[in-house]
């Protein structure tokens, strides 16, 4: 942890269920007061970015409620590492040899390049924001002496996760955003509107494992490499 700041205006209290401004029903529930009076802002995100960093030594599944009733699902592998997200429209497989971005759901044309990572705003072609595109988020709100954090505790699909809201953040295209992480690692929800577009995802199932056929593309997709 990094060294404690000179006091900072940071808002901490005990705040409404998340389910009241993440989707409804089906964003995060069963909310418990945490209180970070006197912690640093610094503090607070620091940790939180850790916590998310660890999402890429995981092994999951992942399956999130979209603003306007879709979903999207993450499933990521280890040895090697390799990450598919699968959304409405389209798909986006990573690995360590190449990236393939897909288009389309019946008969998807691909399109693979060298390794990229996913940190667009949201995930190009989708609503859905990686958690590769939050932590790049919380690393640059961390520097900004300025942003008021505002953190809870909270209940998402059955696992317990730590959430901030932030305001007032400099460098990024969202200015406030909120977020979810779970103890294990994994991105639980996101809130922010970036663009005039309202981005809200909320994890609704979680599984410690990943088929291997998820990482394969649908036999109809049409493949061109652009390496």
């Amino acid at each position: 942890m990094p060294s404690r700041p000179a006091p900072l205006a940071v808002a901490a209290s005990a705040a409404m269920l998340l389910g009241a401004t993440l989707l409804g029903a089906t964003g995060c529930t069963g909310l418990d007061e945490a209180s970070a009076a006197g912690i640093g802002h610094d503090d607070l995100v620091s940790e939180l970015s850790v916590q998310l960093a660890r999402v890429t030594g995981l092994t999951y599944t992942a399956t999130y409620h979209l603003a306007g009733g879709a979903t999207a699902t993450v499933t990521q592998a280890q040895q090697p590492t390799r990450t598919t997200y699968v959304y409405p429209g389209g798909r986006l497989l990573e690995t360590a040899t190449g990236t393939i971005r897909c288009a389309g759901d019946a008969r998807p044309k691909c399109t693979e390049t060298d390794p990229a990572p996913a940190t667009a705003l949201p995930l190009a072609g989708s609503d859905l924001v990686t958690a590769e595109a939050a932590l790049a988020l919380l690393n640059t709100a961390a520097l900004d002496r300025d942003v008021n954090a505002t953190q809870r505790d909270t209940t998402i699909a059955g696992r317990h996760a730590t959430c901030l809201d932030l305001t007032r953040v400099d460098g990024t295209p969202a200015s406030e955003f909120g977020l979810c992480v779970t103890n294990e690692g994994a991105l639980g929800s996101f809130t922010a509107t970036i663009a005039g577009k309202r981005l809200e995802q909320a994890l609704i199932a979680y599984d410690d494992k990943a088929a291997p056929s998820s990482f394969d593309l649908p036999p109809s997709a049409q493949l061109s490499d652009k390496r």
